[in-house]
């Protein structure tokens, strides 16, 4: 048997892992969806994945692809993995694909969404930010305009992050009412750096109730002579989204 090239789409909640990426004696998302891997193939087994999230991040849509020469069915793969995770990890579907695909590398958009509440519910702890008062979608749109566009993005990334490259396109940002007491931001661009899209939002956010002045965002984007206190919000409200190929 050749090896196969295997891609799985899956969903996930966020709350009860540190993180998407494999970490030692940690649980995480990539974790546990190897360690089954592992089982069912009988080999060692290293996805690759579209995007990783910090810990308390949920994920509407992940996708990531796996090498592997069992002569496992694929359409078994979906069954034995739906089977054997815990429920807070949703697999969407599995197919093989050419050997070249790359989830990381060919993704050529990720969106994140970040929803934030005036309405405070302890059912959504986990799911949303909570804030005092109603929040102006059109102001704190307009205060996301100074992110669209090619941008280094040094000064939006935690001291951990490993990325050579920081200059990144953020495509679009839109800010739009969902339902009567909640905000969803909708944030795509070619890719992200380690926490990036939690410190532009809680850098916008500090812009938006003038705790930082209004072209913080564009001091952040082109001075690389001082270090920025990186404002994050809280993860809870964050999504990975949607990926595009």
């Amino acid at each position: 048997m050749g090896r196969k090239n295997i891609k799985i789409e899956f969903r996930y909640d966020g709350s009860g892992y540190y993180g998407f990426q494999r970490q030692p004696n940690k649980i995480t998302v990539q974790g546990e969806i190897e360690k089954i891997l592992r089982i069912v193939t009988k080999e060692e087994i290293n996805l690759i994945s579209a995007g990783r999230t910090d810990r308390g991040v949920h994920a509407n849509h992940q996708v990531s692809n796996f090498y592997t020469s069992s002569n496992i069915p694929i359409e078994k793969y979906k069954y034995l993995l739906t089977r054997a995770l815990p429920n807070d990890i949703d697999i969407l579907s599995v197919e093989e694909v050419d050997e070249k695909f790359n989830a990381r590398h060919n993704a050529k958009m990720r969106e994140y969404i970040y929803i934030i509440s005036w309405e405070k519910n302890p059912f959504e702890a986990r799911y949303c930010k909570f804030v005092k008062e109603k929040i102006d979608s059109e102001k704190l749109e307009r205060i996301f305009f100074d992110f669209e566009g090619i941008h280094d993005f040094k000064n939006f990334r935690l001291n951990d992050c490993t990325s050579k490259v920081t200059i990144r396109e953020i495509y679009q940002i839109e800010v739009k009412y969902f339902g009567e007491n909640k905000i969803k931001i909708y944030i795509k661009g070619s890719a992200f750096l380690k926490s990036q899209v939690r410190i532009m939002i809680g850098t916008a956010l500090e812009i938006y109730y003038g705790r930082l002045v209004e072209n913080h965002i564009r001091l952040m984007l082109n001075d690389f002579t001082k270090k920025y206190k990186k404002n994050l919000v809280e993860p809870e409200g964050l999504y990975l989204n949607r990926i595009e190929y």
